[in-house]
């Protein structure tokens, strides 16, 4: 472990952590994961025949919307001004989409929450899109694999 758990207060309650002396930088997280599926699920998806439309759009939308919202869903995060999101949707035959988020802002705490909200969100709109024919799709491997900036400076996964 790299230092005291920081979302609790001396009596172990939860606690929003007060980042107010911490020094402003620039801050970007990239995270991955993946959704599984029948490869008929894939190909309707990359053919675009999914009655619902457009199934990687809107998923990057999602993701997007979701990294805006993240403060509203987890409730120790601190509501950021994101400087930029960009979400990559990879289609792996025979049977995958590989997400990928990196979330970018100028401030006081990163933004590692963000991006794999993001990421998962991406996955439950896929999932919600094509649900219908394939409901044993599964969310798999959500994570951190990069962040810059901050008092911690660079992590990178192995």
């Amino acid at each position: 472990m790299s230092g005291p758990l920081t979302h609790f207060d001396a009596a172990g309650r939860a606690a929003m952590v007060d980042v107010s002396a911490k020094a402003e930088t620039v801050r970007e997280a990239t995270a991955k994961g993946r959704i599984t599926m029948k490869s008929e699920t894939l190909a309707l998806i990359a053919e675009g025949r999914a009655g619902k439309g457009d199934v990687l759009g809107v998923a990057r939308l999602a993701g997007i919307m979701a990294a805006k919202r993240t403060a509203d869903l987890i409730p120790l995060c601190h509501p950021l001004p994101l400087s930029s999101v960009s979400i990559d949707l990879d289609l792996m035959a025979p049977d995958a989409v590989e997400i990928a988020a990196t979330v970018r802002t100028a401030g006081r705490t990163g933004v590692e929450m963000e991006a794999m909200t993001a990421v998962t969100v991406a996955a439950l709109t896929i999932y919600d899109m094509v649900k219908a024919v394939d409901r044993g799709m599964r969310i798999e491997a959500v994570r951190l694999t990069r962040k810059s900036g901050g008092k911690s400076g660079l992590y990178e996964a192995p």
